[in-house]
């Protein structure tokens, strides 16, 4: 897989904003793409874990 620059990515993400865009929109939407390649990071390392098994981990019901 090809890997794209976080500055191509970083513009990407500038040029999909609306002129009216706010700083606090920018960065919801910074950290919003972060989490999400965290998450697909942790997943393609297979450091996941069943909705069952963390609730129960964590005493929270079904």
């Amino acid at each position: 897989m090809q890997t794209i620059s976080i500055k191509y990515e970083a513009h990407q993400l500038l040029e999909s904003l609306p002129e009216s865009a706010t700083w606090d929109e920018l960065m919801y939407r910074i950290y919003v793409r972060q989490a999400i390649e965290a998450g697909l990071k942790d997943s393609d390392a297979d450091k996941i874990m069943d909705v069952k098994e963390l609730r129960a981990r964590f005493g929270l019901s079904e």
